[in-house]
């Protein structure tokens, strides 16, 4: 092959791989953009490989949303509901936490802070003995007082008034170191209906027997009430609360009159004073007890004046009563007939306790409701402490009193079949000054008494 003949094929040669080069390069650009344009198509192929990847992932995550808030409403239900049963085992009703708390597992199931609560309250309740401290009911003592003194300067002022303030009454000063003291002591308050009970037997009759309070072994049940609580007009003035009233929160509570006309509201008296330290100690009421209000009818009642019928705001008064009255049942107050006049019942005749007794259930025993508690004026017995046997008794039985109060240097009680009586010792000047042995047991004197308090006359 000639020179020439090698040239043109080395050529052509050239040429051909060229082409070659060209048309390759030339099938990779457009495989690319295929490939490309099959992966950017909204074909159905496409839309099936969405779905199939992001939907799941989006349900899966508002599921865990939801689950996620239900486990922290359900928690916050179980700490409500172990809050409620705190409150009840701190008032020694443990049986009635542990019930709340298993009604509760019935409809969640199974919780481990429920299961360690109950095992809690299951441990106290095995300490728990009868009367606690006491071997009897006869050991439980009953103290009572009348309208705190809130204002000692116009208490103490001097006048007329002022001496029996000294002798009958407690400043509120001296109220709240008592309550202090007696719980430094071990002292729990509890409900007269918890120290006797009315048991009907199986032929329908009815029997009083002692009340089992149940009670950690050092803690000794007491009972309190509160005479005359209706603020009598010849205490305006003299630094005393006017009256009880309910305030913006729903919670008991008094209101004072000061010296320019200005009112305000507050612990002035027992019923908000005895609340604030329930508030502060819970421990110190056994299932929610609280005093006795004991109330009479010739100055209307709780501050309200409604034994006036010819008073412009007579029946706005009664309706506020029953409000209040209402409220304080609700908090766990208890109400007793202190009859309607304030008469030594032992030195008046049969007529003349019926005439009382028909005349209180009339005005106050309307506004207050049904009550079977008489607390005795002046403390003194229609019997002394003999059993009851009196028309005078059978009258007070047949208009529905059961347990009846007078008053005694120490505790004493007598459980008979159809009545429960209990004494009842004064914590005022005269037993604190003058008989300061007879409240040895409660607290010492020193430590209670209100250093602005005169000395007796």
């Amino acid at each position: 092959m000639s020179r020439s003949q090698r040239y043109k094929k080395k050529k052509m040669s050239r040429k051909i791989l060229a082409i070659e080069i060209f048309l390759l390069s030339s099938l990779a650009v457009f495989i690319f953009y295929w490939l490309e344009s099959r992966l950017m198509t909204d074909s159905p192929i496409s839309n099936e490989v969405s779905d199939t990847v992001e939907e799941p992932l989006e349900d899966d995550i508002t599921e865990r949303l939801n689950d996620i808030d239900k486990e922290k409403e359900l928690k916050e239900k179980v700490n409500l509901v172990i809050k409620q049963a705190n409150a009840l085992a701190l008032g020694y009703d443990y049986e009635g936490a542990i019930i709340l708390l298993q009604d509760f597992t019935e409809q969640i199931g199974p919780d481990d802070d429920i299961t360690e609560a109950i095992a809690g309250y299951q441990l106290e309740k095995e300490r728990l003995v009868p009367l606690g401290a006491y071997d009897s009911i006869n050991q439980i003592s009953h103290v009572f007082f009348h309208s705190l003194i809130a204002d000692t300067d116009r208490a103490f002022d001097g006048d007329f008034d002022s001496y029996g303030y000294n002798y009958y009454m407690t400043t509120v000063s001296e109220f709240k170191e008592m309550m202090t003291e007696m719980y430094n002591a071990g002292y729990v308050l509890v409900s007269i209906h918890d120290v006797g009970i009315k048991d009907t037997l199986e032929d329908e009759s009815t029997q009083f027997i002692p009340g089992d309070i149940m009670l950690p072994p050092d803690k000794k049940p007491f009972v309190l009430s509160q005479d005359d609580v209706n603020y009598y007009k010849y205490m305006d003035g003299d630094g005393f609360a006017s009256k009880i009233v309910i305030d913006e929160n729903g919670r008991p509570t008094t209101e004072m009159i000061h010296n320019d006309g200005t009112t305000s509201f507050g612990d002035y008296d027992l019923v908000p004073a005895l609340e604030s330290f329930i508030a502060e100690h819970p421990d110190f009421s056994y299932r929610g007890a609280r005093g006795i209000l004991a109330v009479t009818g010739y100055e209307g009642a709780l501050g309200y004046r409604t034994q006036d019928s010819n008073s412009p705001t007579y029946e706005q008064d009664k309706a506020t009563v029953k409000e209040v009255v209402k409220t304080l049942k609700e908090w766990g107050w208890e109400f007793a007939s202190h009859s309607y006049g304030h008469r030594d019942m032992n030195k008046y005749d049969y007529s003349f306790l019926v005439n009382d007794t028909n005349r209180w259930q009339e005005e106050v025993g309307a506004l207050i409701g049904p009550t079977d508690i008489y607390i005795y004026p002046f403390g003194s017995d229609i019997e002394d402490h003999q059993v009851y046997d009196s028309e005078k008794y059978q009258y007070l039985k047949d208009s529905g009193f059961d347990y009846f109060c007078g008053v005694y240097k120490s505790p004493w009680m007598q459980v008979g079949n159809e009545y429960f009586r209990m004494t009842r010792r004064p914590l005022d000047g005269q037993a604190m000054l003058q008989f300061p042995e007879r409240l040895g047991d409660l607290f010492e004197i020193s430590k209670v008494l209100d250093p602005t308090r005169p000395v007796l006359q």
